[in-house]
């Protein structure tokens, strides 16, 4: 980096103190002058002009603003701050939960992270700015310099779909793109870190900086500290396996397990509404298939580890994304895969029932170990979420987990971590875990607040949080579950324990939709409606209300019913009631956990 050096003859200083100048500057990077000229002009200017010309210099600051689903954006706009602050850069960390629209117009310098959820969608807590960005009422921002940093899954076909939108659309508002924007798939540490880096070099000349660097974080949800300082995805806590049990009965259309887990002496913290991350290991009948396949020698070293130590314990052998079908398919010159793959419907189609390792062994080849393991991605832990509160069961973790079992092509198929978590392991054994905070899903700040919670299936699991936490810390808020499943003797999750909440007067209300025990359907969505009157009231008083299940139809159903009660009980117009819904969510009493 060069300087421009002072000139003796046109300063107030002596050369020595020049030559001192000049030398110091030499050594200083960008953020680092910025810094030491805040400061001396802090010290410089006397009486109201000092006070004016810090202001100056201080009022401008790095937004760091992120929409975060599972807290991957989060974590990495949490580490940003820190780096921000490292360098001295003032910096506010905000999530677009709790941005207020308005501040974009008095925002100078951003850098957005964002993630996509389900197929394309903005996470929860951007929903409101996205679609405002792309709306008519979108601001004017031509004083904005921002960079977006987008969070996606290559094996969904709108990959990195809102950070691409939100690039777009600040561009089209007239803000100026500072850095290229830069789309992360699931391995995204080590590219994400050095944008982060980008960032502060990029920022540090433009933003200016006061004596007192200002640092904030905006938002309870955001200075709350993290759930465990020591274990995180990068380093987890190796726990005992305690408790694993089948919790329907026998003639049950699913398998559902109830995991207890054990931390003692982890120190790890968890809060209701979190998930633990889960590693697992391969099915070891699985890892030899696809290793005779491709005629690769288990022992085979691939980096520190065998090539099966590698395909058990590091890569993906169960999770299915296209762009494998495509470079396996290359890699082994197979025209009858390179077919499908040519198909975006037909690759869709094929991809839909089989799992990757059935990808190679029902098109075997001889590779090279090198080869075939630059296809793979890196096993990615399983994030489940948490079914019981720390304040009732001390030092452990309990998850409700469903087993993925289904038979395609002749074979029956297990999902990796279920199947391991549900078939493999046994009680005292052990298994990697990590707490991942959920801000977006908490209990309301106001314990007294009514709660509203739809949880059919395993969405009953953060629920049962929900209740053990309040009946624990003694809160006497009002509280109704709504719950579904097929039926009624074999698949009433916790039965015992939720029926006793309710008879003693924790859990107010207490809604059940079996739907395979009448001639028709009943779902949760269903129950909503019936207690439409009763709903539109808890509402009224203050309720927030939480959905936790599949996201693919039943949150979307309970959704509609939601907007029909708004509608019918509060004499909305649909574009109203729309507006309600959203205004809940800004609020924070609309929130779901979704899968």
């Amino acid at each position: 980096m060069s300087t421009q050096s002072l000139d003796a003859s046109n300063s107030p200083l002596d050369p020595a103190q020049v030559t001192q100048v000049n030398q110091l500057a030499a050594q200083l990077s960008p953020a680092q002058l910025n810094w030491v000229a805040g400061y001396l002009t802090g010290l410089g200017v006397s009486g109201q002009g000092a006070v004016a010309s810090e202001a100056a210099v201080g009022d401008s600051k790095l937004t760091i603003l992120y929409g975060s689903q599972t807290g991957n954006a989060q974590g990495v706009a949490a580490a940003l701050f820190e780096e921000a602050k490292r360098k001295n850069l003032p910096a506010e960390l905000v999530s677009m939960g709790d941005f207020k629209p308005k501040q974009l117009k008095s925002t100078t310098h951003l850098a957005l992270l964002a993630s996509t959820h389900g197929e394309g969608d903005p996470p929860d807590d951007a929903e409101f700015l996205h679609e405002l960005l792309g709306s008519k009422k979108a601001p004017k921002l031509d004083g904005l310099k921002y960079a977006v940093l987008a969070f996606g899954d290559t094996s969904y076909e709108f990959f990195c779909q809102t950070g691409k939108d939100f690039d777009e659309r600040l561009a089209q508002c007239g803000a100026e793109r500072m850095l290229d924007r830069v789309d992360l798939d699931v391995e995204f540490e080590d590219q994400a870190k050095a944008w982060n880096s980008r960032v502060c070099d990029t920022f540090a000349p433009l933003v200016g900086q006061s004596r007192v660097p200002a640092f904030s974080q905006a938002g309870a949800a955001v200075a709350q500290p993290p759930p465990s300082v020591e274990y995180d995805k990068n380093n987890p806590y190796e726990a005992t396996l305690l408790v694993g049990q089948k919790i329907t009965g026998r003639n049950s259309v699913k398998d559902i397990r109830h995991i207890e887990i054990d931390l003692s002496d982890s120190g790890i913290r968890y809060q209701p509404g979190d998930a633990l991350g889960v590693f697992f290991k391969n099915d070891p009948k699985l890892v030899a298939d696809v290793l005779k396949a491709l005629e690769i020698d288990p022992e085979e070293k691939v980096g520190e580890q065998t090539a099966e130590e590698a395909l058990l314990e590091s890569f993906e052998l169960t999770k299915l994304h296209s762009n494998f079908v495509k470079q396996y398919a290359e890699a082994i010159d197979s025209a009858a895969l390179k077919e499908i793959t040519s198909d975006k419907a037909a690759l869709k189609a094929y991809a839909a029932d089989r799992q990757l390792a059935d990808v190679v062994k029902q098109n075997p080849a001889q590779l090279e170990a090198g080869a075939f393991f630059s296809l793979l991605r890196k096993l990615t832990p399983r994030l489940y979420s948490i079914a019981s509160s720390k304040a009732e069961v001390d030092e452990e973790v309990h998850l409700t987990v469903a087993v993925v079992e289904y038979e395609a092509h002749g074979e029956t198929h297990l999902g990796g971590a279920s199947g391991y978590l549900c078939r493999r392991l046994q009680d005292g054994g052990t298994v990697k875990v990590f707490v991942k905070g959920n801000d977006n899903f908490r209990l309301p700040a106001d314990p007294s607040a009514p709660i509203i919670m739809i949880g059919p299936g395993t969405g009953i699991a953060p629920f049962r949080a929900f209740l053990q936490e309040r009946v624990a810390n003694g809160v006497d808020g009002d509280s109704w579950l709504f719950f579904g499943a097929p039926n009624f003797t074999e698949d009433f999750l916790y039965q015992t324990e939720l029926q006793d909440y309710f008879k003693r007067g924790q859990l107010k209300r207490l809604d059940l939709a079996f739907s395979r025990d009448q001639d028709y359907k009943i779902y949760v969505q269903d129950r909503l409606r019936e207690r439409s009157e009763e709903l539109w009231e808890w509402i009224e008083r203050g309720a927030h209300i939480y959905v936790c299940g599949d996201a693919t139809r039943m949150a979307k159903d309970v959704q509609d019913a939601l907007l029909a009660i708004f509608q019918e009980r509060g004499k909305l117009s649909p574009e109203k009631a729309s507006e309600f819904l959203k205004q809940l969510r800004r609020d924070k009493r609309y929130q779901r956990d979704v899968y």
